[in-house]
């Protein structure tokens, strides 16, 4: 696993997190996890200098060939990742409950290295 960071003006602003999957039978792709920027910082790239590094890191450290991500439906993230050359490969229609009578769905995302 690798956790990316980014700093802006010497400080830390975001990170994500990239593994490998451990089952052999998917051990050439991964998963990108818990891509988080500082709320006062959101707006201003660091998201997509995060995510457009990922695939070069997957890649030629990691020796990967695909990755996946999970995004929380309803916030329009399909179309932030779909920007940067994501596919949407399915949905988990309701799977996150993020209030009492709030269910969102999970979408799945792939991207091809």
């Amino acid at each position: 696993a690798r956790m990316v960071v980014a700093f802006a003006g010497g400080a830390l602003a975001g990170w994500l997190v990239v593994r490998r999957e451990r089952h052999p039978l998917v051990a050439h792709r991964g998963t990108v996890n818990h891509v988080q920027t500082l709320p006062r910082l959101r707006g201003r790239g660091i998201a997509t200098a995060l995510m457009n590094r990922v695939p070069q890191i997957a890649r030629d450290e990691m020796g990967l060939e695909r990755l996946g991500i999970a995004v929380r439906g309803g916030l329009g993230l399909e179309g932030f990742y779909r920007g940067l050359g994501w596919t949407e490969v399915g949905r988990w229609p309701g799977a996150l409950r993020v209030a009492p009578g709030d269910d969102r769905d999970e979408i799945l995302m792939s991207i091809v290295l």
